[in-house]
């Protein structure tokens, strides 16, 4: 099937849009540029322009930040990873994301929203002073040019595939588009965006899995073809597949899912992660901070019905695809294009636009998520602090919404360039999580501790996250050097990519957090008064003891935490 798809691309058969799906796709340009132009006269402060105005309701706030996630990257990643590994790129989304979301929404939030900060860096500055802040917003917003990158090529992508349209013609139209409507309206505008892009999301993507499901006649169909396909790897079971390394496609035992994913990547993202973070704190109360989460925690649970699914039925119905680099070289179809080679095969006129236009909407949403977070961490962790130093003076609130679009501006000018390193993975995922490992797990291990330990001090902070973004990236040029290295970070000469990268961060994780507790030790701590609104045991947390049961967030976290554990057993 694989040589099919290759005299498909090669002879310039693109699939061609009629004049419905066009008008729908700029239609949606047009809808978008109209928000942002519109929402401009609500941004005047830096409130408004970094975090909504502290506005938003629960529902938008928590649809917002499933949103942020739910980019191009996600859709085009994951449906190339579960092509590549089968169904266990599912745990992504459940164990790799449903705890941490209710852990960040029940035991984090409070502290996050109580304290006023505008980012995580500002939260670090609060607990760990100024160096530990400007570490990792400079460590952020490295990651987040990156990220950004990823989103971008990953359009372009979807791009060649449908439209036969040039890489760089593609990146830069979506890319102007998005700097434009962040420059207008800001994190403002990029909410209501958001919250539209999930929607057209949903509509465009769902169309795939169940027309895909009827070809292979259902779920039984499609795992006796994959089967058929593969007879040498179990591509459909969740867990009962991660008791040794060589009995799975992604080379990978449980301790890793569980540890290296379960724990320190998913927690790490969705609780560090300035990204999706800043979603929730534009909530305009702590309850409705704190629910914002478990609302976004029951989306993300059916997400790879639209995600994971598609790459599942694409093992199915198109074998033989291959990675980003060997397809290069052969001038095929590579399993990062399954999802619009999906849309092409199930999508006719008029579904195949509202198709191109979701995954439009979702590159709008992980670049604008992207974007907005590296606007607000320049502006308010990297440069006030500067301008402070410098001038010995506070500058105007005004000045910072200008230095805020003058980041935003320069960001995706950075960003576009960043999209061309992604050419170079096999796979888009491997290549995100890698950036995970070198920049969230260490600075999980700092953020946890600092918020649950008051013995935490200043210097532990700072040298247990520097040593464990270090450790980090030093375990993956050892890999690089010595692929020797690979048995003794993940126990396993046999591990694939993205298990290296669990594992990777699973010690980062650990490294970080000895060198803290053994720097704090030895260090003095601050004075408890000044862990007042920081640090769990020196805060008082508002009660939700008045409210009725059901008002309260924590019985939702119960009611989405039991939904999760019978998807488990259900996938086992």
């Amino acid at each position: 099937m694989a040589h099919l798809f290759k005299g498909f691309l090669l002879s310039g058969g693109l699939i061609s849009l009629n004049w419905a799906d066009l008008l729908i796709i700029i239609i949606y340009f047009l809808i978008v540029l109209g928000i942002g132009y519109y929402l401009v006269r609500f941004t005047k402060t830096g409130d408004d322009f970094f975090l909504a105005g502290r506005k938003m309701t629960m529902w938008i706030a928590g649809l917002a930040f499933i949103s942020a996630n739910l980019g191009s990257l996600e859709l085009m990643g994951w449906a190339a990873a579960a092509y590549q590994y089968g169904i266990l790129a599912a745990h992504w989304y459940w164990i790799g994301a449903i705890p941490a979301m209710l852990f960040l929404g029940i035991v984090m939030m409070p502290f996050y929203y109580i304290s006023k900060t505008h980012s995580v860096p500002g939260y670090l500055k609060l607990r760990f002073g100024k160096s530990t802040s400007m570490l990792s917003a400079i460590s952020f917003g490295f990651m987040t040019v990156l990220m950004s990158g990823v989103n971008m090529f990953a359009m372009a992508l979807v791009m060649k595939v449908i439209l036969g349209w040039d890489l760089n013609f593609s990146i830069w139209v979506s890319s102007i588009t998005v700097m434009v409507y962040v420059l207008l309206g800001g994190l403002l505008s990029a909410i209501f965006n958001e919250v539209l892009q999930f929607v057209l999301i949903w509509a465009g993507a769902l169309l795939v899995p169940i027309l895909g499901l009827v070809e292979v006649g259902g779920w039984k169909g499609m795992v006796s073809r994959i089967q058929h396909n593969l007879p040498g790897g179990d591509y459909t079971h969740m867990w009962s597949t991660l008791g040794h390394f060589n009995d799975n496609p992604m080379g990978i035992q449980w301790i890793g899912i569980v540890f290296g994913l379960g724990f320190i990547i998913s927690f790490g993202y969705w609780t560090t992660d300035f990204l999706v973070v800043q979603r929730v704190l534009s909530a305009k109360d702590l309850r409705s901070a704190k629910m914002a989460p478990i609302i976004g925690s029951g989306f993300k649970m059916l997400v790879p019905l639209i995600v994971i699914l598609p790459g599942l039925i694409g093992l199915a119905v198109m074998p033989g695809l291959v990675g980003q680099a060997q397809a290069a070289v052969t001038g095929g179809a590579s399993y990062n294009e399954i999802l619009p080679l999906m849309m092409a095969r199930y999508l006719g006129p008029g579904l195949l636009g509202l198709g191109v236009t979701a995954l439009i909407a979702g590159f709008m949403s992980g670049m604008a998520g992207n974007v907005t977070a590296f606007s607000t961490v320049w502006t308010y962790d990297i440069y006030r602090p500067l301008h402070f130093k410098i001038t010995k003076k506070e500058a105007t609130d005004k000045h910072y919404v200008k230095m805020g679009r003058w980041a935003t501006f320069v960001g995706v000018l950075i960003s576009i360039g960043t999209a061309y390193l992604v050419e170079n993975a096999a796979s888009i995922m491997d290549y995100v999580q890698a950036l995970f490992s070198f920049f969230i797990a260490p600075l999980f291990g700092t953020v946890i501790l600092g918020m649950l330990w008051k013995r935490t001090t200043s210097a532990g902070g700072f040298w247990g996250l520097l040593a464990g973004t270090v450790a980090s990236v030093g375990m993956w040029a050892w890999v690089r050097i010595d692929p020797r290295a690979l048995a003794i970070i993940t126990g396993s000469a046999d591990a694939k990519a993205m298990a290296e990268d669990m594992y990777r961060a699973l010690w980062s994780w650990i490294i970080c957090v000895l060198v803290t507790v053994f720097v704090s030790f030895a260090t003095k701590p601050k004075p408890v008064g000044e862990l007042v609104g920081l640090v769990r045991g020196c805060t008082d947390l508002p009660s939700d003891a008045h409210l009725p049961l059901i008002k309260r967030p924590i019985f939702w976290a119960g009611v989405v935490l039991v939904a999760f554990i019978i998807l488990q057993i259900i996938f086992w």
